[in-house]
């Protein structure tokens, strides 16, 4: 008897931290899980409007994951502002062909279209830009997913043409949705006041 007892103070701490964690990660896993269904269950509106006010941020994070350390002259741009999103889809085949049409609405693809205000800094002056930007996403029963992005630049104060559309799928704005996604889907993101 005296050899049980003599034991109890020890075995008792073990006891106690194995529930506390387990009742730390189950709590833990729960919050997760609520995100997580919380980033399926959003309409695109919803996502988009939480996407566009956090994306500034994870755009100029992954700008500066990109940035040559040993290179004095690379000219970035830091993101200033994301907004104005409409949702009104652009038809994907212009030829009149109802094909492409129809493959768009069975694989599910949603496009949003959104302007950032991007800042660069030349020779100690700052030059402002307007990007225009195509999105395309779907929604799985993971989450939603970036499929492909087109971009186009313009002068935020001159009254010039922007570019021509290009690929953006793999810059530093697609990187930082793609981040985004990737953290609404783990269910760590903060939620919007409703």
């Amino acid at each position: 008897m005296k050899i049980v007892f003599s034991l109890l103070p020890l075995i008792a701490p073990v006891v106690c931290l194995v529930i506390t964690n387990s009742v730390d990660n189950s709590a833990f896993s729960l919050a997760a899980q609520r995100g997580v269904s919380a980033c399926r269950e959003k309409n695109l509106e919803t996502l988009t409007t939480q996407l566009l006010q956090d994306l500034p941020s994870y755009a100029n994070r992954a700008n500066q994951r990109a940035r040559r350390r040993k290179r004095s002259s690379d000219v970035f741009s830091y993101m200033v502002l994301a907004g104005r999103p409409e949702f009104q889809p652009l038809p994907l085949n212009l030829a009149g062909d109802h094909l492409d049409e129809q493959k768009s609405l069975d694989t599910k693809v949603e496009q949003v279209f959104f302007t950032t205000l991007e800042r660069r800094y030349i020779d100690r002056k700052a030059i402002e830009l307007q990007e225009f930007h195509w999105l395309f996403l779907t929604k799985t029963q993971n989450g939603w997913f970036l499929v492909m992005m087109l971009t186009q630049t313009g002068s935020f104060t001159n009254k010039q043409p922007p570019t021509p559309p290009r690929d953006s799928s793999n810059g530093t704005v697609a990187q930082g949705i793609k981040a985004w996604l990737r953290d609404c889907q783990a269910g760590s993101l903060r939620e919007i006041p409703k």
